[in-house]
């Protein structure tokens, strides 16, 4: 091999891996090699239909879009015809418009058009069942082979090398695990740096070091028409987008290319994608490919006279989320990923590539990437015919209406808390969170089920279990609730390192004595948030990380990560599985308490806030934490899981004179944001600091170095007048329920100055509550509106925290 050297080697030569070569480079890094194992495009990206959109709840997805867009253009390969999504039900009409919303809070002028403006701009489209769209003229398509080709052509001219015919066959790792070389079938290439763009074929790359990263090829198809007489698409006809048939499009050559999206798909190559699969496609089948036939006909009737030139079948690389893999991996310096696409091929490409570069050039992706971490998914998800179940539905979803209280229902039941037996036999209805099985609320009346597509029965209006809800809140308000909180992540943290680790990642002291209960953030080098967690002090030497149930991978990698050399030794462990957590909350919790843990003293002498102590409960220890998301007097208590039913049992038999009751996490919701505490990936994430989420009062700047100190410290001198935004209580509408859902813009005097982060109805305040984060100089009692679907909704700026504000309830 002539070149046997490169700072960095990008594996894979579709969209993802040329922008991310070109990007380096752009970046000043231009010692780059990118290899590819047959011809650039010979993945996904040379089977694309190529329309790209802005248009993206998601802020960051929607930002790698439209420079996606601008990239393409500059390129001269992107053509601008712009784009209808169309509404051909009234149900996904009020989802356009709640979408329209969502994108106008980040950014993106979008509105809904009725359906004669719709015809206006596209005469081909049946007016049958129309009901309206969403029209962005600076959307279009491209060729996908040229655009990868330019992008290619582009990253060559700043100095990028780039290699086909050649395959990775593994790594060479020094002894600390940091990248060395890539081996390939060509020869070793001496490098510090990878980026695995290896599409489909990423986890099986990832895999030759060790790593893991859940993906799966799912099948997908779109065929190529012939024009049919009298009925010639112009060329510069807007692309298509048709949710409720299932089909997406554009024109060409005065017939039609379109695809669409199966609610039955089918997965392939589980277990590893054969090497010599290349730009080949896969044998297409009719069969499958005939109700997206039948949608598209329903909306150009004229397609039932087209002549078929090709029906195209290709496998598409998807997650479990459908979100993609980004960022590096942890435990394995020098190795980074981008992959996982999950239809954003083409679309998220561009803006992939940029953010990759600035995060491994400078440290800064420039977007909130937290949604997209490669190194999300916990061990649960190594599990290949469970991955692929999810990604089949993920892909199922990508048109099908899933409205925002939808559950999972692929590969369930997957976890099961030691609790569930009891939960069934309270009639709970189950949702699931990264796997496990947790109570969404419970219906004593009626027997236990799993929670899946039941909004669509009721669609957009008060779901049928408000008012169960709202009892539960009341019951934890008024008297006693219990709830299973045993999927909340749990890890150890153990050695004589163990401190200074905790130290150098929490942005508050956690080097406080045994039994206490410190509540942090992590932040990153920008002082964005990166974790919101609370640390116990169980020993000198041992302390343990509560986390949400989805994030333990990510906490587990954080950590890993920070352990730099001359550290004292430290072991770090997941225990979530091993143990579980009942929360026992409300102003009786401590008679509760009290009698179930007979001869221990659970006062607040033997137990203050934010302490925890050992307890027996029936004979089982207990580790009794006083502290509670809801934001009334009470405990998580953490046993053993082999006694959590015992610990449950006795509890509600103490408990017989004071009517506790139930509770799943709907209610949950309600309490702590009646209560004001934040949430993280929705209120708290990577582009938003402990300053500006109102939780600077557990950020310790003078308590010694921390990941973030500089940038906080800057970002607090740097404002000596204060911030110029933060995360406010808003209260949406009048009393009684409202339809949002999280996500809608909030406007001021008419502009739009924020979205709403997380949003539930308070039963205790009777009103719909959001977060938001907006102007800082907004005071109490300012007149906002949101947008709720097609309505500007009156919205009145609150106070941080509705119910108990000085936090007497908590004290008991």
């Amino acid at each position: 091999m002539a070149t046997d050297q490169a700072r960095v080697v990008v594996i894979g030569g579709g969209i993802t891996g040329c922008s991310v070569a070109y990007h380096l480079a752009l970046a000043g890094w231009t010692d780059v090699l990118l290899v590819e194992k047959a011809q650039l495009t010979a993945g996904s990206t040379c089977q694309a239909a190529g329309l790209v959109t802005a248009f993206n709840p998601s802020s960051t997805m929607m930002a790698f879009r439209r420079y996606s867009i601008e990239l393409y253009r500059s390129l001269g390969a992107f053509e601008t015809v712009g784009s209808l999504r169309l509404a051909s039900s009234p149900k996904q009409l009020r989802e356009l418009e709640r979408t329209a919303s969502r994108a106008r809070g980040i950014g993106l002028d979008a509105g809904v058009i009725g359906p004669e403006e719709a015809r206006r701009l596209m005469p081909a489209i049946s007016p049958e069942s129309l009901y309206g769209a969403v029209h962005l003229a600076g959307d279009g398509h491209l060729d996908p082979h040229g655009a990868t080709h330019a992008v290619a052509d582009a990253a060559r001219a700043l100095g990028v090398r780039i290699r086909t015919g050649t395959r990775v066959t593994g790594f060479e790792l020094t002894p600390r695990r940091e990248v060395n070389a890539v081996v390939t079938d060509q020869g070793t290439i001496a490098t510090e740096l990878v980026v695995d763009a290896a599409g489909m074929w990423a986890p099986q790359v990832a895999a030759m070091v060790g790593a893991f990263i859940p993906s799966t090829p799912v099948d997908h198809q779109h065929v190529a028409l012939k024009a049919v007489p009298g009925n010639e698409l112009p060329r510069d006809m807007p692309c298509f987008r048709d949710p409720d048939n299932l089909v997406y499009g554009k024109s060409e050559q005065g017939g039609m290319v379109f695809g669409g999206y199966e609610t039955d798909p089918v997965s392939r190559w589980e277990d590893g994608v054969p090497w010599d699969h290349a730009a080949r496609s896969l044998p297409p089948d009719w069969e499958r490919f005939a109700p997206l036939m039948a949608g598209a006909i329903r909306r150009f009737p004229f397609l039932a006279d087209a002549e078929a030139i090709r029906l195209v079948c290709h496998p598409d690389a998807m997650t479990p989320d459908a979100n993609p893999l980004l960022g590096p991996l942890p435990g394995i310096r020098g190795f980074w990923v981008a992959a996982g696409l999950s239809l954003n091929g083409f679309g998220g490409g561009g803006g992939i590539g940029r953010a990759m570069a600035g995060w491994i050039t400078a440290g800064d992706p420039g977007v909130d990437i937290g949604p997209y971490r490669a190194w999300r998914f916990a061990d649960v998800y190594r599990d290949p015919g469970f991955v692929a179940g999810l990604a089949r539905e993920t892909y199922a979803d990508y048109y099908r209406l899933r409205f925002p209280y939808d559950a999972d229902v692929a590969g369930r039941p997957r976890r099961l808390s030691a609790l569930y037996g009891p939960l069934q036999d309270s009639g709970a209805v189950f949702g699931t969170k990264a796997g496990w099985e947790r109570a969404d609320y419970h219906d004593p009346d009626r027997a236990w089920r799993r929670a899946g597509r039941d909004q669509a029965a009721y669609g957009w209006t008060t779901p049928p279990w408000f008012g169960r809800v709202a009892e539960e809140v009341r019951a934890v308000r008024e008297r006693a609730g219990m709830i299973d909180l045993s999927s909340f992540g749990k890890i150890e943290v153990t050695g004589r390192g163990a401190m200074a680790l905790l130290q150098r990642v929490s942005a508050n002291d956690v080097d406080r004595p045994t039994g206490s209960l410190v509540y942090t953030q992590w932040c990153d080098e920008r002082g964005g948030m990166v974790a919101d967690v609370t640390v116990a002090r169980l020993a000198d030497e041992r302390f343990r990380v509560v986390t949400g149930a989805g994030y333990v991978a990510s906490e587990l990698a954080w950590l890993r990560t920070h352990v730099v050399d001359g550290d004292d030794p430290v072991s770090i462990h997941d225990v979530s599985g091993d143990l579980a957590t009942i929360g026992l909350w409300g102003p009786h919790a401590r008679d509760i308490l009290a009698a179930a843990a007979r001869g221990d003293d659970v006062g607040d002498a033997a137990l203050p806030l934010r302490r925890w102590g050992s307890i027996q409960v029936a004979g089982a220890p207990v580790d009794a934490a006083r502290i509670s998301y809801a934001g009334e007097l009470g405990w998580e208590l953490t046993t053993d899981a082999s006694w959590a039913v015992t610990v449950w049992d006795a509890l509600w038999a103490a408990g017989s004179a004071h009517g506790p009751q139930p509770f799943g996490y709907r209610a949950l919701d309600a309490l702590r944001m009646e209560k004001g505490y934040r949430y993280y990936g929705t209120d708290l994430t990577m582009l938003d600091t402990p300053f500006e989420a109102g939780l600077g009062a557990f950020v310790r700047l003078d308590k010694g170095p921390f990941i973030g100190r500089e940038a906080l410290s800057a970002a607090r001198d740097a404002a000596p007048d204060g911030l110029s935004r933060r995360l406010r209580t808003v209260l949406v509408g009048g009393p009684g329920y409202q339809t949002v859902y999280g996500g809608e813009a909030v406007r001021r005097d008419g502009d739009v100055v924020g979205r709403l982060r997380s949003v539930a109805y308070g039963p205790t305040v009777e009103r719909t509550i959001g977060y938001a984060y907006l102007p800082a100089d907004l005071a109490e009692g300012d007149d906002l509106e949101v947008d709720v679907f097609d309505e500007r909704v009156p919205a009145t700026v609150a106070r941080d925290v509705l119910v108990d504000p000085a936090g007497d309830r908590m004290r008991g």
